[in-house]
């Protein structure tokens, strides 16, 4: 591994760094930009390159660290979109008996569903654009996505919500961690050439990656077109409970009151009485 001089002219609290990697898929060159906000105990990391799953599993956080984030990003989606189709994020804490499940939706047909259960973590990405595509590649998975999946996980590869009418699993990214793992564990891919995010991984995982606050407050003023407070999103990060202050500090339009449903629903702390 060869890494370049580190880059200059980036944001605040930025460094980054390019380096030649030798990966399984062949030599190719990964940048890495470093975060370091201020006044935050988190530091993100944001994929430029050729990007696949492989990476996406070196940098996913551990499975308590992903449930959490999942719900703040479920959290701060219902507070700046009360429209539910709207949102890109969401966290459902009773999706089924002793099962959580966390999703995205862009509204383009591009989705991930992660599972959480006692046996572990399933993680279902769907780039409909992904030359990996199911359609695209005689109405099968590409090789080696889930072909090694643990039978503990194949009533999740099988489920309904995540295959199409005819039962094909809708998927181009897989990734699973086994309670006991200390690791996040993926297929043996051959990817296609021609393409920088062959499966949709660094589009569908990016916020799961670079896990900053700011990283979110990037997407979130980009996609609602608005300001976006970077202490209220900080504070949500934190899974600390809400306070209509806190709540009007994102969308002034939404009451504590209104989140009743969201809250309890994704699972994330409860306001103490004095809040509203």
């Amino acid at each position: 591994m060869r890494s370049r001089a580190p880059a200059t002219g980036l944001g605040t609290g930025e460094l980054a760094y390019s380096t030649d990697v030798c990966w399984p898929t062949g030599l190719r060159l990964l940048s890495l930009i470093v975060k370091y906000p201020a006044d935050s105990g988190v530091r993100g990391m944001r994929l430029d390159g050729r990007v696949t799953v492989y990476d996406v599993a070196r940098l996913l956080p551990a499975i308590t660290d992903l449930r959490d984030l999942c719900r703040s990003l479920a959290m701060l989606d219902a507070i700046l979109s009360p429209d539910w189709e709207s949102r890109y994020y969401s966290f459902n804490a009773g999706w089924a008996d002793g099962e959580e499940m966390a999703s995205k939706r862009n509204g383009s047909g591009d989705e991930y569903s992660i599972v959480f259960s006692a046996v572990g973590v399933y993680v279902r990405g769907f780039d409909h654009e992904s030359p990996m595509s199911p359609y695209g590649h005689d109405g099968v998975p590409w090789p080696g996505v889930i072909d090694d999946v643990p039978a503990l996980f194949t009533p999740y590869v099988e489920e309904p919500a995540f295959t199409d009418e005819d039962d094909v699993p809708v998927v181009t990214a897989c990734l699973w961690r086994e309670a006991t793992d200390d690791h996040w564990r993926h297929g043996q891919i051959d990817f296609p050439a021609g393409r920088p995010d062959p499966d949709g991984a660094e589009g569908l995982f990016e916020l799961l990656v670079d896990r900053s606050p700011e990283a979110f407050q990037r997407f979130a003023e980009d996609y609602y077109e608005v300001p976006v407070d970077l202490e209220a999103v900080r504070h949500v990060y934190a899974l600390k409970p809400l306070d209509q202050a806190l709540v009007s500090s994102l969308n002034a339009e939404v009451t504590l009151a209104d989140l009743a449903e969201d809250i309890a629903e994704i699972g994330y702390p409860q306001p103490g009485p004095d809040s509203i």
